[in-house]
């Protein structure tokens, strides 16, 4: 939220610089995200005087200014402004200046071969206003010479960034009383004098919503005339943000943005009948004042009247009911919603607003005739016209809260001891009642408070946070324990493994575009009712769609090899409607394995057996039985049916699949050439058997040594080799220690049909050597467990 300093000091009595307001809002909880100072936007700019105007030599439309600056000989400028002339004093921007409308350096040029030495100013190029059929023209007796920001006033503006729990804070007023509980000046209090009605409501009002909509008030004031707001009132909308539109739209959102208190004016020549605070018709639509259609349901209230819906309640107003210029009888609305009810209406619709935004965090219920009768003595002091008497249809819920507090808790529970006389003086000041034996009632304009801990926090953040002292947590004697997780350890270890195999981390958004979730999920997804954007609505069932965009997006600027990897959670939606995060790292590998040389020729691309060794290498890192994974297909639809596999232990407990991807999933995501990916499914890697403590056996090398024996076996064409393999391994367990494939051979010696798997078995022999009729038993062993794959032992 923004505000400029004189809008601040308008509530607020206090000698106070710029930095010493910041840094104590910081110090109560409000924190400061920037201060904008005008005038550095207009150094350059200085208040000037036009001595003579002369027509162009060369152009129709152009004038020779000759300036008087304030200083040194006058200055040559080329105008084309319609007003200028001798005798005008106005803003002259110096060479070195920069334009704030349009960022242009000024600088000394030639126009139509007649010198220039700056530029004089209109309102809109210097953001003070939209007239730009002239220059500006100041008083006649404003100092020539001056800095024009000097001379304007420019005004700071603070820029606050406003938790959701303080509604109050929603209004300029409320920051004020803040900063003057904490020290820094007197608040001042709201002066309104109540306006008497001279005539009778025409107009009936009332509510058939009462959950949605307890208390409506409203009355007519007739006889307006809606003409541009004055300076100040401009001004202060200016340094929110708002651009002025017209004195009955401005004062409206004056008090909303000075008081918190949404309200809205209505052209009454627009309605026609009783205007009505109640449920919306299934079916029926509104066009919003950002020019917007809207469908509604029976669950959102709106504000209507017999020809239909003017206003989705307490957030935006209707397009045709809208005041304009010619606007002469108006009847405004001031009412309290439902805040949960504007909160789901305004998700529902996507539709957010400064009036949303306040009502969903609760208004004071308390404010209502105040506002009424401030925005009726503001319209008839600025619009002029006759007010109506006031109808209040329904009430306000006043229901005040009421909590048994003790100031001890300010030291128990916040840490610092705070007297009770200035406890008692803070929650007054901030607008709580307390009485003698500290019942502390909370103002309706803190819905927030709650319960004694809450006092707490008021109390201790008004006194400074920063005189809480630094307080060391207990801590037992010796060695710290390890306070990582299993699963933390698991992340940590394989995120060092990738980024050794040379992997680079990327760390993607949990959310994807719906059809990028659709082409990697294997049930429903989970998909986001108010997400952040249409490309953020689905809840990730992979980690590999996040991969290959990063992917893509690398490769579009210049990047020849990616190696990615992620470890985060994906999420699947259950049968049960709950959700289920799954631990997995993802690896994607695109663009160049190898760069062309002169050695290797061109450059080489990934394919599935670089997949496949990053899965094996990093669940072997993860503490996966990696010599008894299975080598299965069904990697998915969206791996090449070809060229992909799943790891398995057993049929159906999947590890991690791998391959290349399909190359209709390449396209898919706009990717060129063969990509290969990786996904290891974390949550499934069993947990060893009987563990106990967190150090590893000792290690006791092998007294005698190894013996290796080569096997090679003539098998079918179409046997997977990790099966023989596998097979082999778990021949003879008390000898065989480990088994590899060393050759596969198709060709002369090997029938059609078949190919040779040649096999190097390591044995560990334990307390003696190895004798041959040893050998042979193991040996026979080999060739048994072989054969019942149907290999034959080659001759």
């Amino acid at each position: 939220m923004k505000f400029s300093l004189t809008w601040l000091k308008d509530y607020l009595d206090t000698e106070a610089g710029v930095e010493e307001i910041s840094a104590r809002l910081n110090a109560i909880g409000i924190e400061v995200e920037g201060i904008e100072d005008p005038a550095a936007k207009l150094s350059g700019f200085r208040v000037a005087k036009v001595l003579t105007a002369e027509r162009h030599p060369d152009a129709d439309k152009l004038q020779v200014l000759t300036i008087d600056t304030g200083e040194g000989a006058p200055l040559q400028v080329v105008c084309g402004a319609p007003n200028a002339r001798a005798g005008l004093v106005g803003v002259l921007g110096l060479p070195g200046a920069v334009v704030p409308a349009n960022g242009m350096t000024l600088r000394k040029a030639a126009v139509r071969g007649v010198e220039s030495n700056g530029m004089m100013c209109s309102t809109r190029e210097l953001e003070l206003g939209e007239d730009h059929d002239g220059i500006i023209e100041l008083p006649a007796d404003a100092p020539v010479g001056m800095a024009f920001a000097a001379y304007h006033g420019a005004d700071p503006v603070f820029d606050v960034a406003i938790t959701p729990n303080r509604p109050d804070c929603m209004g300029v007023y409320g920051i004020a009383r803040d900063l003057a509980a904490a020290g820094l000046g007197a608040l001042k209090p709201i002066a309104v004098l109540a306006v008497d009605g001279t005539f009778p409501c025409p107009t009936e009002i009332r509510t058939d919503d009462p959950a949605g909509c307890p208390a409506f008030y409203g009355r007519v004031i007739r006889g307006v005339k809606n003409r541009p707001s004055p300076q100040w009132l401009q001004d202060r909308l200016k340094s929110a943000g708002q651009r002025p539109i017209s004195a009955l739209v401005d004062l409206t959102n004056y008090l909303m943005l000075g008081f918190g208190r949404p309200a809205h004016a209505y052209d009454l020549t627009q309605l026609s009948g009783a205007v009505v605070a109640r449920r919306a018709a299934d079916g029926e639509k509104v066009i919003a004042l950002n020019g917007k259609e809207y469908a509604l349901d029976p669950a959102m209230t709106v504000i209507a009247d017999d020809s239909g819906v003017h206003d989705i309640a307490g957030i935006m107003g209707g397009e045709h009911s809208g005041c304009s210029e010619a606007t002469s009888d108006v009847l405004l609305e001031i009412a309290y919603f439902d805040p949960e009810r504007i909160a789901a209406t305004g998700r529902q619709l996507n539709l957010t607003s400064d009036a949303r935004s306040r009502f969903e965090r609760g208004v004071d219920p308390q404010f209502l005739d105040t506002g009424l009768e401030m925005l009726t003595r503001l319209i008839l002091e600025t619009c002029g016209g006759e007010a109506s008497q006031v109808i209040r249809a329904g009430k306000a819920p006043l229901g005040l809260t009421r909590i048994a507090y003790d100031p001890a808790l300010a030291e128990t529970l916040g840490g610092i001891a705070i007297p009770a006389g200035e406890q008692r003086r803070i929650l007054e000041a901030l607008g709580f009642s307390v009485a003698d034996d500290w019942t502390v009632t909370a103002p309706g304009w803190r819905p927030d408070v709650a319960g004694a801990p809450d006092i707490v926090e008021e109390v201790v953040r008004i006194r400074g946070l920063d005189a809480i002292e630094s307080v060391p947590l207990p801590r037992a004697d010796g060695v710290a324990r390890p306070t990582a997780t299993p699963v933390q350890k698991l992340e940590r270890r394989l995120r060092r493994a990738a980024a050794a195999r040379g992997l680079n981390e990327a760390v993607t958004w949990s959310f994807l575009p719906t059809d990028e979730a659709e082409a990697f999920a294997d049930g429903p997804l989970w998909v986001l009712d108010n997400p952040i954007s249409e490309d953020m609505k689905a809840m990730r069932p992979s980690l590999l769609p996040g991969l290959l965009s990063a992917a893509k997006r690398n490769l579009d600027r210049g990047a020849a090899s990616l190696r990615l990897f992620e470890i985060g959670r994906r999420y699947l939606r259950g049968a049960d409607e709950r959700s289920d995060e799954r631990l997995t790292l993802g690896v994607v590998l695109a663009g160049e394995k190898a760069a062309r040389g002169w050695a290797t020729g061109k450059a080489q691309a990934f394919d599935a057996f670089d997949a496949k060794a990053e899965a094996f290498g990093l669940l072997a890192e993860a503490g996966a039985p990696v010599e008894n994974l299975q080598v299965m297909g069904e990697a998915g639809g969206q791996f090449h049916p070809g060229q992909s596999a799943t790891l398995r232990l057993g049929p159906k407990t999947v590890l991690a699949r791998f391959g290349m991807l399909h190359p209709a999933t390449a396209r898919a995501f706009d990717l060129d050439g063969p990509v290969a990916a990786v996904e290891l499914f974390l949550d499934a890697i069993p947990g060893k058997r009987g563990a106990s403590g967190f150090a590893r056996p000792a290690y006791a090398p092998p007294a005698l040594q190894a013996v290796t024996r080569d096997f090679a076996f003539l098998v079918a064409a179409g046997t997977p080799a990790g099966d023989l393999v596998r097979a082999v391994r778990g021949a003879d367990k008390a000898n065989i220690v480990g088994a590899r494939l060393f050759d596969d051979f198709r060709g002369q010696g090997v029938p059609d049909g078949q190919k040779s798997l040649a096999v190097e078995v390591t044995l560990q022999p334990a307390d003696k050597s190895y004798g041959e009729a040893d050998l042979k038993a193991i040996a026979d062993k080999v060739t048994a467990a072989a054969a019942k794959l149907g290999a034959q032992l080659r001759a």
